[in-house]
């Protein structure tokens, strides 16, 4: 049975952004994950300015797809808004593979089945032993699904429900679109642009909304816009933090509504000249498929 002082099951944002700082104050980490890197991960892809900052994130070294928006375009019914903020989009399949890889973590593919607790930590398959154990593996995560279902069961009326597509697709529209309650629908939709040439496009409803109209169920994610990318990096800061310094893990201000950070952005939006301009200082302003992502400066 091999040992480590902590092991993360799941290698998304979550656990992922776990490792990385635990592995930067000298842990000894393993992260678990079932399946192999990169791997295919259906979503939007957008993530806010707080995301970028933190993760350290330096976007002109970000060696994958990343579309910088000036502006998001609101639409309610016969109200379309321009919203100035800055918002970014990215490939999942990249990011996700790209931060596990920044973390510094060795990785291992492996699918968890049982856990156990013991005198001096947790036992995972008979395989793996671990004082600290992380679960960060979303919906279906096994150390939920063992050890805290019963006794912290998820609330569904906060649920949401998605059906999306990601295609190669050589949009010509730059912004990012949201549409509220389209023709009858509980919920959202959006068109989300990546660079050179991807598309992602999507549904989104409160999932018991969706059952009582009858409606078929896709996957789920959470609350509010569905903005998921965020409160699993803050997840995963603070489950670092809370074993390298005790401090007290809380996720109840983890999942707030992703407006305040439209808000935010919307503020930062209106800076100074001499603000930071986002994407790469020498990429291609412009529209379409072969844009390299749109600068701050140019809208």
């Amino acid at each position: 049975m091999r040992s480590y002082e902590v092991l993360i099951v799941g290698g998304g944002p979550a656990g992922s952004t776990a490792a990385w700082q635990l592995r930067r104050a000298g842990a000894d980490v393993l992260v678990l994950d079932r399946e192999r890197f990169p791997r295919v991960k259906l979503c939007a892809g957008w993530i806010t300015p707080e995301v970028v900052r933190e993760l350290a994130i330096d976007l002109a070294s970000y060696p994958h797809r990343l579309l910088t928006f000036p502006r998001l375009r609101i639409h309610l019914g016969r109200l379309h808004v321009p919203v100035p903020c800055v918002q970014y989009s990215i490939r999942r399949f990249e990011f996700d593979a790209w931060l596990l890889e920044r973390s510094g973590a060795p990785v291992e593919q492996h699918n968890v089945r049982h856990i156990r607790a013991d005198a001096s930590g947790y036992i995972i398959d008979e395989a793996f032993r671990c004082k600290y154990l992380i679960g960060a593996g979303g919906t279906r995560c096994p150390v939920y699904r063992e050890l805290f279902r019963e006794v912290n069961p998820r609330e569904s009326a906060l649920q949401i429900v998605t059906l999306e597509h990601e295609i190669p697709y050589d949009w010509s529209d730059a912004d990012c679109h949201l549409w509220f309650f389209e023709q009858g629908l509980p919920g959202y939709s959006w068109y989300v642009p990546k660079e050179r040439g991807w598309l992602n496009v999507g549904v989104g409803a409160i999932a018991e909304r969706m059952k009582a109209r009858g409606q078929d169920i896709a996957g789920l994610a959470s609350r509010d816009l569905g903005e998921g990318i965020g409160p699993a990096i803050r997840s995963g800061l603070r489950a670092a933090r809370a074993i390298l310094s005790n401090e007290p893990y809380r996720l109840d201000d983890v999942t707030g509504l992703s407006v305040g950070s439209i808000a935010r952005s919307m503020l930062g939006r209106f800076a100074p000249a001499g603000a930071a301009t986002g994407r790469r200082p020498d990429a291609a302003a412009g529209t379409g498929g072969d844009a390299h992502g749109l600068r701050h400066g140019d809208q």
